[in-house]
């Protein structure tokens, strides 16, 4: 995990050992994207509990089906004998019907008053919450893993900021960065092939895979640009509607690659049929996909501005994926703000400027005539450090 060894813990890892502490209530689902360290922080947990764990994974080439999850059940009760164990089932959502499984085998043991803790670990949180809102509605709750911050690929590996800028937060990639066509290799096909062939392409109906494809080469290459659907069709050139578009945008940010943000208005209809703000999740995504090298994009100011802008973007829209707040960017004509943050009732407006700036910024002054935010921030230039506004979590910048 770590070029200074394994011992690296991210902080979910102690929600977690709390959760499995107490009396057996829920099943844990713990969803993110590949390569975030799920497997590696509930083998953590584990390393570190008292309780017998049993550990099996539906991502092996075999083929699977109910009858395996039952038996791997099993061996969790035999493991558990008078007393509580742990099953964790890594990669379910590839066993057709899995909910089901877990539902029966769940009630069966809350029958019993037998004491097998359950957690489920997936790649892709919309293909998990499908089988969850089916089936398995009141008996589970969900841990979201997000993409690695700054903080922890400074802690974990020792980077300064303009090197998580641009290689992003995938600490299997990391050992990399020094061979940068090796880093883009394994980027684009052991991180976003996989991620599209066989967490999207293979459990979701997809007329169009050629579509979804470009539709991420695009949003990459437009990260933190504000985009209608109708201009992407035009920019894609492939038969389709904005209705299919927005339904694999959807499938893209469920795997944690590709979001876009919705426009703020204060309305949510309004908000739903905004043009989209695109933003990657990670940006080692955008940088692998431009091909451009470390010291060709920092050398360029317009290009690594926009690489600074979608870097603050990811740290916020990660940050909304685990519920810690709501996203959306504003523009009314030709005034914008970046970043728009709803936490409860309250708002903060973002701008991120890459270089020095004496300018005032009207875009975030007539957003807070408009909608009066707690707080306006100016990440870079004259304001926040970029540096200080990512080493720290987003519920700092916001919070009451």
């Amino acid at each position: 995990m770590s070029k200074r060894g394994r011992s690296f813990v991210r902080p979910q890892a102690a929600t977690l050992t709390r959760r499995l502490a107490e009396p057996r209530r829920f099943i844990q689902v713990v969803a993110g994207p590949r390569q975030v360290g799920k497997t590696t922080l509930v083998q953590q947990v584990m390393e570190g509990s008292d309780l017998a764990t049993v550990f099996a994974s539906a991502d092996e080439p075999a083929l699977r089906g109910p009858e395996w999850i039952a038996q791997q059940w099993d061996a969790a009760r035999l493991a558990a004998g008078g007393g509580a164990s742990v099953l964790v089932l890594d990669e379910v959502q590839k066993i057709p019907g899995w909910s089901e499984s877990v539902k029966r085998l769940w009630d069966e043991d809350t029958r019993r008053k037998r004491c097998v803790k359950v957690v489920v670990l997936g790649s892709a949180p919309l293909l998990i919450q499908r089988g969850l809102s089916e089936s398995l509605a009141g008996r589970f709750e969900v841990l979201r893993v997000p993409h690695w911050s700054f903080a922890e690929m400074r802690e974990a590996f020792g980077w300064s900021v303009e090197r998580f800028v641009y290689y992003g937060g995938y600490p299997g990639a990391a050992p990399l960065v020094r061979e940068p066509e090796r880093w883009r290799a394994y980027v684009l096909d052991a991180l976003v092939e996989t991620t599209i062939s066989r967490d999207v392409l293979l459990l979701t109906r997809v007329d169009k895979p050629v579509l979804l494809r470009r539709l991420f080469e695009l949003g990459c290459r437009y990260s933190g640009q504000i985009l209608s659907y109708t201009k992407m069709l035009g920019q894609l050139h492939e038969a389709g509607n904005t209705t299919t578009l927005a339904h694999y945008l959807d499938l893209l940010s469920g795997a944690g690659m590709l979001t876009g943000l919705a426009k703020f208005a204060g309305e949510a209809v309004r908000q739903r049929g905004s043009s989209p703000k695109l933003q990657v999740l990670n940006t080692a995504l955008m940088s692998a996909q431009s091909g451009f090298g470390f010291d060709e994009v920092r050398a360029d100011r317009e290009v690594w501005g926009r690489l600074v802008e979608t870097a603050v973007g990811a740290h916020l829209a990660n940050a909304a994926v685990v519920g810690t707040c709501e996203l959306f960017y504003w523009r009314d004509h030709n005034r914008e703000v970046d970043f728009v943050v709803r936490r409860g009732r309250e708002l903060t407006a973002i701008e991120v400027k890459s270089g020095r700036t004496h300018e005032a910024q009207p875009g975030v002054a007539a957003f807070a005539e408009a909608f009066n935010p707690r707080r306006r921030l100016l990440v870079g230039g004259d304001g926040l450090p970029l540096e200080e506004f990512l080493s720290r979590p987003v519920e700092h910048w916001i919070k009451d």
